[in-house]
């Protein structure tokens, strides 16, 4: 049995360094620390190891991504903003095809009509919206089905 920790990189995207803050409503009054601090004791708990990156920037995200590659067994990634245009993020997500998983806080599809289409969606191995904070806990469990599966499929 292979006794090596799987290693997940998890990236939050622009704005979530706002969390508790920016409209509560939304996306909930835990703040980015509380979320990462639960993130790494469920990262504990599925026998993962994980490294957390928050970027605002597009640039960062995709070096992020890139830089990924060697690094990690997979990718937990919001990409907030850059979900609905960035070509730039999902090119690097392709590039790189290592298993991830797209959270979303909130739930896209029940907001505005420019946030329904997910350009990274597509390249992806799953989404995961609407559910707040839990939503990244939910891919930390389907993310260690992926990494035993071998076929990245549930």
């Amino acid at each position: 049995m292979n006794m090596t920790l799987k290693r997940v990189l998890v990236i939050h995207g622009p704005n979530l360094n706002m969390l508790g803050k920016r409209e509560p409503d939304v996306y909930g009054f835990q703040s980015l620390d509380n979320i990462n601090a639960l993130i790494k004791e469920k990262a504990d708990a599925c026998g993962l190891t994980v490294s957390i990156v928050q970027t605002n920037h597009e640039g960062v995200m995709v070096d992020t991504i890139q830089n990924a590659l060697g690094q990690y067994d997979a990718i937990i990634i919001n990409p907030a903003a850059f979900t609905h245009y960035s070509i730039a993020v999902r090119d690097a997500l392709a590039a790189v095809a290592l298993p991830t998983i797209e959270v979303h806080l909130s739930n896209i599809y029940c907001r505005e009509e420019f946030r329904h289409h997910s350009v990274t969606a597509p390249v992806v191995n799953g989404q995961i919206s609407g559910l707040g904070y839990r939503g990244y806990l939910l891919a930390l469990e389907a993310m260690v089905a992926l990494l035993n599966g071998g076929n990245n499929q549930l």
